[in-house]
């Protein structure tokens, strides 16, 4: 599932439009729908989406042993 895919489920499972998640994290809806697109999210941009929504964001590699960086 693609980041854009995961915002689309975090949004209707928190009962918001992708339009007014943009405008919680302060942008404009258009950009953020060009974002969507392009999959231009940057790390900061998932954290600030996640603290909007009252849900965590964590990022981390995990080896093929099942280790974590």
């Amino acid at each position: 599932m693609t980041i854009s895919e995961q915002i689309k489920v975090l949004c209707v499972r928190n009962n918001i439009s992708v339009s007014e998640l943009a405008r919680r994290i302060g942008t404009s809806p258009q950009n953020f729908n060009a974002k969507l697109k392009r999959e231009t999210f940057t790390i900061s941009d998932l954290e600030q989406i996640a603290s909007v929504t009252g849900c965590s964001f964590e990022r981390k590699f995990v080896l093929s042993n099942g280790e974590s960086i």
